[in-house]
């Protein structure tokens, strides 16, 4: 388990429910396979000067109908634009899992992906997004989001699903480097009960994505440092 120090400051649980992030409507409709994947509860949230902005809370309450197919899909749209923000670059970025995959492969992925987390918790949802139930350019910075939201609630889970960003990454690197590695185990336990070697695989294959849409990538197994934005717990 990752000990945090004792005198760290952190926010009660209503501020980070409450964390809010900017997003673009007219960015977002045109790049997702059909207006009704879009989730309703976004055309709520309150403005902010310029932009709207979701926060943790909605994409929560979003995450509560994950138990249909169109239920899924808002949860996915609704975990990556909390997760982008306005710029057209980030917004076409995360445009490319819809232009390369099938929806019904996307849909058939994430209702499996999100099977695993409910009937055999986090560490097998990890695996499945990550090995067979990978969806092109949904990578670990995104789909642990998605786990987030859809797990993060659940008083059923022993281990909540954490989103991989660079917090995250940068402690299981410490980590790593200071806790010896069982038998047979590919790495030290996170508090999700995954493997370091899970971690890695998943930067290994973000790395590869990004290499291939002709990207900056800084990501290696011996030194990870995830590019997505800073919000992890």
């Amino acid at each position: 388990m990752i000990v945090l120090p004792h005198d760290l400051d952190l926010p009660d649980h209503n501020t980070v429910l409450g964390q809010a992030i900017p997003f673009d409507r007219a960015r977002w409709i045109p790049v997702l396979p059909d207006a009704t994947w879009w989730p309703a509860e976004l055309d709520s949230c309150p403005l902010a000067g310029k932009w709207p902005r979701v926060d943790r809370r909605t994409v929560f309450s979003i995450a509560r109908k994950a138990d249909t197919v169109e239920g899924r899909r808002h949860l996915l749209v609704a975990a990556l634009v909390w997760g982008t923000g306005t710029k057209a670059r980030s917004v076409d970025r995360r445009a490319q899992i819809f232009l390369h995959t099938p929806t019904a492969d996307i849909d058939a992925r994430l209702d499996a992906a999100l099977a695993a987390l409910r009937e055999r918790e986090a560490t097998e949802a990890y695996r499945a997004f990550n090995n067979n139930q990978h969806i092109p350019y949904l990578g670990a910075a995104f789909f642990t989001k998605v786990l987030y939201f859809a797990g993060g609630e659940s008083p059923a889970l022993p281990h909540r699903p954490v989103i991989l960003d660079s917090v995250v990454s940068r402690a299981l690197k410490t980590w790593k480097q200071s806790t010896p590695t069982g038998p047979r185990t590919g790495g030290p336990q996170t508090s999700t009960g995954s493997t370091w070697q899970e971690f890695t695989t998943a930067h290994r294959n973000e790395a590869s994505i990004q290499s291939r849409s002709r990207r900056r990538c800084s990501f290696t197994v011996s030194n990870c440092r995830n590019y997505q934005a800073p919000y992890a717990v």
